[in-house]
């Protein structure tokens, strides 16, 4: 619980692993991205991995539709975040990316994490659109249930990095993996 929002403590973590170099399908099998094409990259930290949890591309995420607060690949009960929901979220911790982050991670130019929302964010990279690994132990990424100015191709993320405190709004190819970070319905 931070301010009034329920939120996942951890990255989502469901589906079928693929290799890094394929893009996810519209099939009956959700399917996610381990970083580095490695299975304990998605593992949570209580099971022996590196918490990351999966990776996904938008639409994957969303499972295939385009609106906003859709529960997309969340748990019932829960949903992929509207923008004003991570407006809330930076809000209940006064605009402190560092609040977000699990304690210690990355200390350059004031951008150690100090978790006292309880966010625990991990900094997990993300998977290109050619394929390609990047940022991984740089930044934390996740999507937004919301297209880029109702553009096909792009959507919303919110993203940490290791050396600021800032919590960025991001746009970018929908075909990226990114985290997916649950949050309750009201």
């Amino acid at each position: 619980l931070i301010g009034t929002q329920c939120w996942m403590k951890e990255n989502l973590n469901v589906g079928t692993m693929i290799i890094g170099s394929v893009n996810q399908t519209d099939n009956s099998t959700i399917e996610k991205y381990c970083f580095g094409d490695l299975l304990a990259s998605c593992r949570s930290l209580d099971s022996g991995g590196l918490g990351y949890g999966g990776l996904y591309q938008w639409n994957e995420a969303m499972q295939y539709v385009t609106t906003p607060g859709a529960q997309g690949i969340c748990p019932t009960g829960w949903h992929i975040p509207r923008l004003e929901e991570f407006v809330t979220l930076s809000d209940a911790v006064s605009g402190d990316g560092n609040a977000l982050k699990e304690i210690g991670l990355h200390s350059a130019n004031g951008g150690e994490g100090t978790n006292t929302s309880g966010f625990s964010a991990l900094f997990g990279g993300f998977r290109s659109s050619d394929g390609a690994w990047r940022e991984g132990d740089n930044s934390f990424y996740s999507w937004i249930s919301s297209e880029y100015v109702d553009n096909t191709l792009f959507a919303d993320y919110r993203r940490l990095d290791y050396d600021s405190s800032t919590f960025f709004l991001i746009h970018n190819w929908k075909t990226f993996g990114l985290s997916v970070r649950c949050i309750k319905n009201p």
